[in-house]
């Protein structure tokens, strides 16, 4: 019997749940690219420069912040959509006409004229769609058992990479095609772009209303406490992050005291000071806030400390370098992410060569990579899979060195897109299917939120100084510094194997 349902199991296309997963997949991969790469293009054919341009990237942090609202999915009833959806559908519906929104907000802004403005619309883009994570990780956990995760994943992941080929390289042409090009800027093109983005989105919002509310508890078990009680939760989340972003304004900026290099590594630790210090504010004023009574404390320990207290007694004194793979497994393939097409534009590819090679043929890559990654899983496991993922990623970063150092030559871009991609794909259909198994499903949103925020975080702020790396040091020395940020990963990934494995026996 458990033979014929592993069977089962391994004829994909017959199960419902990973369908499901491909469709919310691809309405989660439209908005990066849409706050990554055709972005950066679009703000390039605008004059921008180069350091501002990997600056936005920045504006996606919040797929790194999401733990810090995750609570408020997972607790707090939504009027009207929580009792008419569900818990889970309700917040998906919400967060889908947010990223909607926030892409026709982007469109009607021209670069040129409002730099600023289409940096919140970014803002505004990366909060709503990281929430739209929280609750499709959510969804793909409470779907099936540990046994379907890993192929649940490799279909996640399949979705997500379908969503950035249609906002990647669908983006590009589509600009293209109305008008706008490296030589002759046209806002209209990319307007009418974002617009088209905006109505993809559409498969999100119909996949929602078609599918069934996960049967992981009744809707009085997961909303138990009084209609007040949220409300003061929701203000509690509201004063600690008003906290966080004026203290983070407030901060002083980076003296210019040196040059080159030795800035560089200025800037970064201060900007990492910036964090600490309104990270520490805001905690503070949340306990403030506890003191006076605004909030439940019973609540607030079910949201906040539970999920947390439950992760460290399940690890112990791994747990710190659990946290510390999740937090760095990433750095190395993101990093380099950051900068790509800029990079690419800047050898000399056009729009069109780098949607048709990185964008669409790479991310095919991607695709088969990870369900390659899914099936290595089940075969050999996820630590071993996960090892050589790190690896391989590591290793085809110094591949970019190549390109860097010869003229423009298709065939070797393909080479290398392809070897990159296909060892993408692997290491992030392991790594999600990894971290599925850390996750304790008592608080599904709250603990995968912690972990895939955590996966983004550091990535995501090193990347933000990638262009400004770049103008320092150059391409070449830029991708040897990306590929070296992979070997202590892989250290970690050999100790936790060895220690994880003693644990478990």
């Amino acid at each position: 019997m458990k033979v014929a349902e592993a069977e089962a199991e391994l004829i994909w296309w017959q199960q419902k749940s990973l369908w499901v997963l491909l469709f919310l997949g691809l309405s989660a991969g439209i908005p990066l690219f849409l706050i990554f790469s055709s972005l950066s293009l679009w703000l390039r054919e605008a004059g921008v420069a180069k350091s501002a341009v990997t600056f936005f990237s920045w504006a996606a942090l919040g797929y790194s912040f999401k733990f810090i609202w995750a609570p408020l999915v997972d607790k707090l009833p939504l009027p009207y959509l929580t009792s008419l959806l569900g818990r889970r559908r309700g917040w998906l519906l919400l967060s889908q006409i947010a990223v909607i929104s926030a892409i026709v907000w982007m469109a009607l802004i021209d670069p040129q004229d409002g730099l600023v403005a289409i940096a919140f619309a970014a803002i505004a883009l990366g909060f709503s769609s990281a929430t739209q994570d929280i609750v499709i990780d959510a969804l793909r956990i409470e779907f099936a058992d540990g046994r379907m995760q890993a192929l649940l994943s490799s279909t996640y992941v399949a979705g997500y990479r379908i969503g950035m080929i249609i906002s990647g390289a669908g983006a590009l042409y589509l600009a293209q095609s109305f008008g706008s090009t490296a030589d002759h800027y046209s806002y209209e093109a990319w307007r009418n772009t974002y617009l088209c983005m905006a109505v993809v989105m559409l498969v999100g919002v119909v996949t929602t209303m078609l599918i069934r509310e996960p049967d992981s508890s009744t809707q009085d078990k997961v909303y138990p406490y009084a209609t007040s009680d949220y409300g003061r939760f929701l203000l509690l989340f509201i004063i600690s992050i008003s906290a966080f972003v004026a203290t983070f304004k407030l901060f002083p900026d980076t003296p210019e005291i040196f040059e080159g290099y030795l800035q560089l590594i200025l800037s970064f630790c201060f900007s990492a000071l910036a964090f600490s210090v309104s990270i520490v504010v805001a905690v503070a004023a949340a306990k403030l806030s506890l003191m006076l009574g605004i909030a439940n404390r019973q609540l607030v320990s079910e949201s906040y400390v539970q999920p947390l207290a439950d992760f460290l007694s399940r690890y112990g004194r791994l747990a710190f370098w659990v946290l510390l793979l999740i937090g760095f497994y990433r750095v190395s393939d993101i990093v380099l992410g950051v900068i790509a097409n800029v990079f690419y534009q800047d050898m000399g590819y056009s729009k069109n060569e780098i949607a048709s090679v990185a964008k669409t043929f790479g991310v095919i890559m991607t695709i088969t990579g990870s369900f390659m990654g899914g099936f290595l899983v089940l075969k050999y496991g996820v630590m071993r899979i996960l090892m050589l993922g790190a690896i391989l990623v590591s290793l085809t970063n110094l591949l970019f060195m190549v390109i860097a150092n010869n003229a423009v030559d298709i065939q070797l871009l393909i080479v290398v897109i392809a070897a990159d991609n296909l060892s993408g794909g692997i290491a992030v259909a392991s790594f999600i299917a990894w971290l599925s198994s850390l996750t304790n499903v008592s608080f599904t949103a709250t603990q995968y939120a912690i972990f895939s925020s955590l996966m983004t975080l550091f990535p995501k702020l090193i990347g933000g100084y990638s262009g400004t790396m770049v103008e320092a040091i150059g391409y070449s020395n830029f991708f040897l510094v990306a590929s070296l940020l992979g070997v202590p990963v892989v250290w970690l990934i050999y100790f936790l194997g060895q220690h994880l494995a003693l644990a478990d026996s």
